[in-house]
């Protein structure tokens, strides 16, 4: 009995050891699993925070872009309009001036007649003897050029290079503007034809030649080319431009976008959109806001500018233009000072597209070109076909500039009077293109602007799903290009 129970009590000590030592085992690797487990928690949640940190950066970057966006766009907003008020108070003055000068010298007129009425015949011939010698003091220029021009057997060719039109387009512009630009002659002179005052000016805008060469070829005086370029280019925006330069109607949109739906695939496209640059003469005033960055780094020279932004439909045609904001700003700018961008906001445009470079910004009814890198195949091949697109607009300037080489240079005209003449270029523009005018190779003229990429290139997310839906639709139907490939 004595030895069994020893040996039982060997046993349960031996066991009592073995779980000790077990117990003892454990007890670090539980402490390492707790360890791990608890790093674990603290790394998630450091992560956890620096997304949230990193969150409320990007949010406040965000922010503050955008409020320096507005008030850039504010500041210039303002600026410009103060600019717009100093001109029209320096037009304000210059007309009474005008008109103060006119009535004066109708007064000295009326008396001059009333005296020559009391006087008796011989003194009346006499008087009309000085009058005949008051028109010597005229200088006599020749005007051969012109006359020669203006004889009804002059070859049409000719006549188109010096114009760039024909002569039956010239008879409908002269027609068009004879109510406005028509003078009566006077007791000193005779007054100067319509169709020498609307050649003055179109030969003017054609060549860009300096008005010393305007005046020797139509046999007129420095200053009379001048106040007759300013008057017959009013006279274009503000009768011609409502009939040759306005927003398509219903029946046009519709053709407009089965033209092009036709050619490129994409549907409910009414207008390519494309902002060009006029080189300017540095301006006395707010020299700064037309300095042109972009255009004095490529050509290693200082350049100023003012912009003009237009839509043309499937033949190159104006169908909207924005004129005369400061060359410093940006495509989506000078998009968002348009009448068209505020039309647009008013559901003028809801449904459409007008197709831009990659300088505008993706909007409900502005359509643009995937810009960031690395892009897919059904992305380079909807980027092809609105380039097709966008040439349109390109070539529409290029051809703008080309017919009218005073806007290749820097005009002497002044800033104020500078949006009355570009709007005149862009009506005759639309005249020729609907006459089918050509133009000549070798005045082809190709427009070269940087395109910046937006401070905001997507303002609308509805706009990206359509932009997709498109490239997707192309590419599955075989409508999209391969050139990329």
């Amino acid at each position: 009995m004595n030895s069994g129970d020893n040996y039982r009590r060997r046993r349960k000590d031996k066991f009592s050891d073995d779980e000790d030592s077990c117990s003892t085992g454990h007890e670090p690797k539980k402490r390492d699993l707790n360890g791990i487990i608890t790093s674990l928690l603290l790394l998630e949640e450091q992560g956890k925070r620096d997304r949230e940190e990193q969150d409320e950066a990007s949010n406040e970057e965000k922010s503050i872009l955008e409020s320096n966006h507005k008030r850039k766009t504010r500041t210039m907003f303002e600026f410009y309009t103060n600019l717009q008020d100093y001109y029209s108070e320096i037009d304000e003055t210059d007309r009474v001036k005008r008109k103060m000068s006119r009535a004066m010298a109708a007064s000295v007129a009326a008396a001059a007649v009333g005296q020559t009425e009391n006087q008796s015949p011989d003194q009346q011939n006499k008087q009309s003897g000085s009058v005949q010698q008051r028109r010597l003091w005229v200088k006599d220029r020749s005007k051969a050029w012109w006359d020669e021009c203006n004889r009804p057997d002059y070859p049409d060719d000719e006549f188109k290079k010096a114009f760039r039109m024909s002569k039956s387009t010239f008879e409908l512009i002269c027609e068009g503007l004879n109510s406005v630009i028509a003078k009566e002659d006077t007791t000193l002179r005779n007054a100067i034809p319509v169709k020498q005052r609307v050649a003055v000016c179109i030969w003017r805008l054609a060549t860009g030649e300096p008005l010393r060469l305007v005046s020797k070829r139509f046999g007129l005086g420095i200053s009379t080319c001048h106040k007759l370029i300013l008057e017959v280019c009013s006279a274009i925006r503000s009768v011609l431009m409502p009939k040759y330069l306005h927003w398509p109607d219903e029946d046009s949109l519709r053709k407009i976008k089965e033209e092009i739906e036709t050619v490129s695939g994409i549907p409910n496209v009414v207008g390519s959109m494309y902002t060009t640059h006029i080189p300017i003469i540095a301006p006395k005033m707010s020299v700064a806001a037309y300095f042109n960055k972009r255009h004095t780094e490529r050509n290693q020279k200082t350049s100023y500018s003012i912009t003009v932004q237009g839509v043309v439909d499937t033949r190159g045609v104006f169908t909207d233009v924005c004129i005369g904001w400061p060359g410093s700003m940006n495509d989506d700018q000078v998009l968002e000072k348009s009448a068209l961008y505020q039309r647009a906001n008013g559901g003028l445009l809801k449904g459409v597209w007008i197709v831009g470079s990659s300088g505008y910004p993706l909007m409900d009814w502005v359509l643009v070109p995937y810009t960031q890198q690395h892009l897919t195949w059904t992305q380079h091949a909807f980027n092809e076909k609105i380039g097709e697109i966008q040439k349109v607009a390109k070539e529409a300037f290029g051809r703008l500039k080309g017919r009218w080489c005073c806007l290749q240079k820097r005009t002497e005209v002044k800033l104020q009077d500078l949006p009355v003449v570009l709007g005149a270029c862009c009506v005759l523009h639309n005249i020729c293109e609907m006459r089918d005018e050509g133009i000549d190779p070798d005045l082809e003229f190709e427009t070269v602007d940087d395109e910046m990429v937006p401070e905001v290139a997507l303002k609308s997310v509805s706009s990206m799903k359509a932009r997709d839906a498109i490239a997707h639709n192309l590419l599955h139907h075989g409508l999209a290009g391969t050139a990329f490939l």
